[in-house]
């Protein structure tokens, strides 16, 4: 992918047809203003494919903001847990030596306002919001040195690592051992934000406010700077022996703040709407809709 790039969005045009862009915008606030007045332009970018796009100087008007990736995008999601040390707190754990790693399935990949679908098994009092922010991969490699993590880093988005608490800790459901991997892998339990931000703009993505809204109400406030393990040391660590394709997602964790961290926990309900802002990157909005 070219560094000259700053922003990504997938659109329709007032044609109806599907591509991709670079938002004429210079911040998220900036973005989501020009959205909801109808007003947004993107200079088009040549290609099919996110990674491999060619600058134009053909300006358009944007009809509708797309979402960006879709399962097919996606090879795989992986995730890191216990990630901010407020949270790792509030769990009443201890910091991890290194990352502790699990993986989402392609299927879980949502769009950014779509609805997302509950199974009956993850309703009932567990389940759970997180908000985080995702790297995204742009360039494939395998055993990739730190210093070099940024150059294989297509930008960044933002997302919900969507929960279902009793499969994820409760040992009567889970065993004995926290299992991560069904509690969080159901479909479209993994909504990601419609413009991608690249490290020209945010850098490693370290100094970022992260919020979350249920129903309009604050319920996680952190900055990113919270990171136990920045972005950097994440592909770097994931990379250990495993070749990351272009395309991955790897969500970084979620700060303090979830409902399973409550002494009287506010599980999510039906028809609730979780929103999760990034400082530059944008939002996620998303219904949960009991099946």
């Amino acid at each position: 992918m070219s560094p000259s790039f700053s922003r990504i969005i997938r659109f329709e045009d007032a044609a109806g047809k599907a591509q991709f862009g670079e938002p004429k915008v210079s911040s998220a606030e900036e973005f989501d203003q020009a959205v909801a007045q109808g007003t947004l332009e993107a200079t088009v970018l040549e290609g099919s494919d996110l990674f491999n796009l060619a600058s134009t100087s053909q300006a358009v008007k944007v009809k509708s903001v797309l979402p960006l990736l879709s399962p097919e995008d996606v090879p795989i999601v992986k995730c890191v847990g216990l990630n901010y040390m407020k949270h790792i707190q509030e769990g009443g754990r201890k910091p991890p030596p290194h990352p502790s790693i699990f993986i989402k399935p392609r299927a879980s990949v949502a769009g950014y306002n779509e609805d997302v679908p509950i199974p009956k098994l993850a309703q009932e009092d567990q389940l759970d919001y997180e908000g985080e922010l995702c790297i995204v991969i742009g360039k494939t490699g395998k055993n990739i040195p730190k210093e070099e993590a940024l150059q294989h880093i297509a930008g960044f988005v933002v997302a919900n690592d969507v929960s279902a608490r009793r499969w994820q800790r409760d040992p009567a459901f889970a065993g004995g051992v926290p299992q991560w991997c069904f509690s969080k892998g159901f479909d479209k339990f993994a909504p990601l934000g419609p413009m991608l931000v690249t490290p020209k703009v945010v850098g490693n993505a370290g100094n970022l406010r992260l919020q979350t809204f249920v129903n309009g109400e604050l319920r996680q406030d952190t900055n990113t700077n919270d990171l136990l393990f920045n972005t950097e040391v994440i592909v770097s660590f994931i990379s250990q022996g495993t070749t990351l394709e272009a395309g991955t997602v790897i969500m970084t964790g979620t700060p303090a703040g979830v409902a399973m961290g409550m002494a009287q926990p506010k599980w999510l309900k039906d028809g609730d709407v979780v929103e999760v802002k990034i400082e530059e990157l944008g939002s996620v909005k998303n219904k949960m809709a009991f099946e």
